[in-house]
C-alpha cells in the first residue's frame, strides 16, 4: 500500500512537472552543475510565487548560507526558514547564475484535480518539497483535540494518556510538557495537549503548523455550540483532515442523530450518511469507544501518506518554552522532519544553543528524538515562543549568527509601517498578479438571520477564476480569535451591524488585518462585487484630530483671526477646519494661518492657545468651535 502511495506521489509530481517542460523534481548536485556549466547549458529554476531561503538554496544546489550572505549584500536579513517572494528569489538566483521562470504547477494541479482553489502550503508540505520520495518513511500522526469548553476535550485527552500510557509506565507521566505519545496496534500516535482552537491558529499566523489530525469533541447531549463552530471553521481553514468524537453518549440525554444532522447542516457529512466524516460515538468519562476513536486515527494518517526522513537534519515545531528554576530556559519541540540529537547545534526562532540534555513525555532522559516525538530539551540561551520553527544547523556558530540575523530582521520590520497581508482594494491586483485565487472571508453579523442572506450573497460572486471562501460565520462582535483567524489565513472581516472588541482591534492594528463595518447587506455584497472586479475606489474617512474654542477675535491685514484655546487633542497646519455654532456647521475650509503669539506654528496641542486664520471666512464669534479634522483613504 505505501508502494502504491509513492507512485501515486511520484506520477503527481511529474504531471507538475511535463506542464511545465522540465522535470523539477532533481536537484542538480554539484557536479552535474559545473559539467551544465562547462557545456554551455542554460541552468532553469521554476520557481514558485513565494518560496524559503531553504527551498531555493536546495533547487540551486547551494548552501543555505551561501544564500543568506547574497541576500545580505542586497540588504535583506531572511533567516533560512524565511518565505522570499518571486521577484526576490529571481534576482538572487540570477546573480548566482540562474535563469528563473515563474512555477504555475500548483494551480494547474488544483484545476487538474478539480479544485477551484489553489491549498496553501503547510510547514509539513515545504519540508517533504525538499525530500526525495525514496527517503521517506511513515512517521506518528500529530493529533490536536478541540472543541467546546466543557464538552469533554480534556477529560478526553486524560482517558487517552492513562489507558494507553500509564498501564504500561511505572508512576505514569512524570512531567507535563505540552505533548504525549501514545502506542496502539504496534503505531505510536503524538497528542498536542493544546489549550484550544485560538493557540492552533495561532501557530498558524506564526508559519508554523504541527498538527495532522483534528479531533473535533462534540457532547451528544449539548450538540454543537459557537465555539464547536469556531473550531471547525479554524480546522477547515488550515485544511487539516477531522475527526468527530460524539462524547458522552452515556448519557440519558443524548441524541447522536441530532448532532449528525447538526454536522451535515455544516457541510461535514458522517460515513454513515453517505459522506466522508468519520464519527466515533465514545465516553470518555467511561472510557467508552476509545480504542475505535484511536484506529480511526490510524485511518485517516494512513489514507494522508504522513511521512518524513528521519535521517535529515531535525526541523520542527516549539510547542512550549518557559524558564525553570536550576534549568534555565527549557522548551517543548515537536520534531517534525529528521533526527533531533544530543550535542545538535539548534535555532529556534530567535533563539540558539545546543541541545545538553533532552527528555520524552514520561521525563525520561533520550539521547535521540524521531520525526513526531515531543521532547523537552535544555541548552537554549533564551526562551522561544510557542509556534517558532527549530532546526539544527552546522555548528553553534552559525546558530547564533541566524538568531541574531532574525532579531535584526524583526526590529527592522517592526521599524516599518504595517502592511495589510491583503485589503480589499489590493485583491483585485493580487489576482492579476496570480497571488491569490479566492477572497477568504469571515462574517460577523448582529443576529444569525442576518447571517445566511450575507454568506450566500457572498458565495454567488464567486467564480472558476475567484472563488470565495468563507472562514467563519457567526454573530456577535468581532473577537481576538476572529483576527487571529483572519492573519493566519490572510482573510478580510466583514462585520454587519457589530463592533469590535478593544483587543481584537489593538490586534488587527498590529498586525494588519483589513476590517470592514457595513449597516447595509447590498453595500457590503456591492463593495466584494468591486473590489473582485478591480472597480472598488479606496474609501475616504474622516478623522478628527482636536477642537478649539473662539475666545477672541482680531482685526488683521488679511482679514480676521480668531484667538483660540484648544480644548482637545490637537489642530494641525495641514488640517481641515469646520466652524460649528451652536452645534450647526458653518463653513469647512483650509487653514490659512496657525500662530502662538507671533509665531507660525505646525500644529497645537491641547490646553495651549493659538491664533487661527480661516481661507474664505471670517465671520467669528466668541464660543464658536473649531474641528480640525483630515482625510484619510481606507
Amino acid at each position: 500500500m505505501a508502494r502504491s502511495k509513492a507512485r501515486r506521489y511520484n506520477n503527481r509530481r511529474k504531471g507538475s512537472s511535463s506542464s511545465r517542460g522540465k522535470s523539477n523534481n532533481h536537484t542538480p548536485n554539484v557536479e552535474e552543475q559545473e559539467k551544465a556549466q562547462e557545456e554551455g547549458e542554460n541552468r532553469v529554476l521554476d520557481i514558485p510565487p513565494s518560496i524559503t531561503v531553504r527551498g531555493l538554496a536546495e533547487k540551486m544546489g547551494k548552501s543555505p548560507i551561501e544564500l543568506i550572505k547574497v541576500l545580505m549584500s542586497y540588504g535583506i536579513m531572511a533567516p533560512i526558514t524565511q518565505s522570499i517572494d518571486f521577484d526576490t528569489a529571481s534576482i538572487v538566483a540570477e546573480d548566482m547564475g540562474f535563469e528563473v521562470r515563474q512555477e504555475g504547477a500548483a494551480e494547474e494541479r488544483a484545476k487538474a484535480q478539480g479544485t477551484e482553489k489553489a491549498k496553501e502550503t503547510t510547514l509539513r508540505q515545504r519540508i517533504l518539497m525538499g525530500e526525495n520520495e525514496e527517503d521517506l518513511e511513515s512517521r506518528p500522526p500529530v493529533v490536536t483535540v478541540l472543541g467546546h469548553v466543557d464538552h469533554g476535550k480534556t477529560t478526553l485527552l486524560d482517558a487517552i494518556r492513562h489507558t494507553k500510557v500509564a498501564e504500561k509506565e511505572a508512576g505514569g507521566i512524570t512531567q507535563h510538557i505540552g505533548a504525549y505519545q501514545v502506542r496502539v496496534d504496534g503505531h505510536k500516535i503524538t497528542f498536542l495537549d493544546t489549550p484550544g482552537h485560538e493557540a492552533f491558529t495561532a501557530m498558524r499566523a506564526r508559519g508554523a503548523q504541527a498538527t495532522d489530525i483534528a479531533i473535533i469533541v462534540i457532547a451528544a447531549d449539548d450538540g454543537i455550540m459557537p465555539q464547536t463552530r469556531e473550531a471547525i471553521d479554524h480546522v477547515r481553514a488550515a485544511q487539516v483532515p477531522m475527526v468527530i468524537a460524539l462524547n458522552k453518549i452515556d448519557k440519558a440525554e443524548a441524541n447522536l442523530d441530532r448532532v449528525k444532522q447538526q454536522l451535515a447542516d455544516m457541510g461535514l457529512v458522517p460515513e454513515e450518511w453517505g459522506g466522508d466524516i468519520i464519527v466515533v460515538p465514545i465516553s470518555a468519562k467511561k472510557r467508552i469507544g476509545l480504542d475505535e476513536l484511536l484506529e480511526n486515527i490510524l485511518l485517516v494518517s494512513d489514507v494522508q501518506g504522513i511521512k518524513a526522513n528521519p535521517k535529515a537534519r531535525a526541523i520542527g515545531t516549539v510547542l512550549e518554552g518557559r524558564l525553570e528554576k536550576g534549568r534555565g530556559p527549557v522548551a517543548t519541540l515537536l520534531v517534525q522532519n529528521g533526527t533531533l540529537r544530543v550535542g545538535d547545534a539548534v535555532v529556534a526562532g530567535e533563539t540558539a544553543g545546543r541541545v545538553r540534555a533532552m527528555f520524552n513525555d514520561r521525563g525520561k532522559p533520550i539521547k535521540k528524538a524521531l520525526p513526531s516525538t515531543p521532547v523537552l530539551v535544555m541548552g537554549l540561551n533564551d526562551v522561544p515562543k510557542a509556534g517558532d520553527i527549530f532546526e539544527v544547523v552546522e555548528s553553534l556558530e552559525v546558530a547564533r549568527q541566524v538568531a541574531q540575523k532574525r532579531i535584526q530582521e524583526r526590529t527592522a520590520r517592526e521599524a516599518r509601517p504595517v502592511q495589510k497581508s491583503y485589503s480589499l482594494e489590493e485583491l483585485y491586483q493580487k489576482f492579476q498578479e496570480g497571488q491569490v485565487r479566492e477572497l477568504r472571508m469571515i462574517v460577523k453579523a448582529d443576529v444569525q438571520g442576518s447571517i445566511e442572506p450575507i454568506v450566500q450573497s457572498l458565495k454567488d460572486l464567486g467564480s472558476d477564476e475567484l472563488g470565495v471562501r468563507i472562514l467563519h460565520a457567526s454573530p456577535g462582535n468581532i473577537k481576538e480569535s476572529d483576527v487571529t483567524l483572519a492573519a493566519a489565513s490572510k482573510a478580510i472581516i466583514l462585520g454587519f451591524n457589530v463592533g469590535i472588541d478593544p483587543t481584537a482591534q489593538k490586534m488587527a492594528d498590529a498586525q494588519g488585518v483589513d476590517i470592514r463595518f457595513y449597516e447595509v447587506i447590498y453595500k457590503l455584497v456591492e463593495d466584494v462585487q468591486k473590489a473582485m472586479s478591480g472597480m472598488l475606489e479606496p474609501e475616504i474617512h474622516e478623522v478628527v484630530l482636536g477642537h478649539a474654542k473662539v475666545q477672541a477675535i482680531f482685526k488683521v491685514r488679511q482679514g480676521k483671526v480668531a484667538g483660540c484655546i484648544v480644548t482637545d487633542g490637537i489642530i494641525r497646519r495641514n488640517s481641515n477646519i469646520r466652524v460649528l455654532r451652536d452645534g450647526q456647521e458653518l463653513f469647512t475650509g483650509k487653514l490659512s494661518s496657525l500662530k502662538r503669539f507671533k509665531d507660525d506654528v505646525p500644529e497645537v496641542r491641547s490646553g495651549f492657545e493659538c491664533g487661527v486664520g480661516l481661507d474664505g471666512f471670517g465671520d467669528f464669534q466668541e464660543g464658536d468651535i473649531l474641528e480640525a479634522f483630515v482625510l484619510e483613504k481606507k
